[in-house]
């Protein structure tokens, strides 16, 4: 069973992204911020890491930036999940070491689709 890093500092969106993966049948371990999700990635290497943009502390840009220098976590991929919608956050989110970017609403089947996708 594939696991899937679920990275947002709302508690429902955890609550309701989680809820949606594990009914397609991936496990799925949360974090609340950008340094708690590097270190449940090298703890845990999960199989995809699901990261929104805006959060306290460290964001996930600069999240998926250290995870993707970390020779340890570097094989994960991230998928950054946010509302920011600008072709600029995009083209940055991917810069950073993003493998695909996703903007929020988005439908059950985009986001599992998204995360099969990238298993490796």
């Amino acid at each position: 069973m594939a696991l899937v890093l679920i990275v947002d500092d709302s508690p429902t969106e955890q609550h309701v992204i989680s809820t949606m993966l594990e009914t397609h049948g991936f496990e799925t371990v949360v974090a609340s911020d950008g340094v708690e999700a590097i270190n449940i990635a090298q703890s845990r290497h999960p199989d995809v890491i699901l990261m929104d943009v805006v959060m306290p502390g460290m964001d996930g840009f600069k999240a998926t930036r250290e995870l993707s220098k970390d020779p340890a976590t570097a094989s994960i991929p991230v998928v950054i999940v946010t509302t920011k919608d600008q072709e600029t956050d995009k083209v940055w989110g991917l810069r950073q070491g993003a493998v695909e970017y996703l903007t929020k609403p988005f439908a059950d089947e985009e986001l599992v689709a998204a995360v099969r996708a990238n298993l490796t």
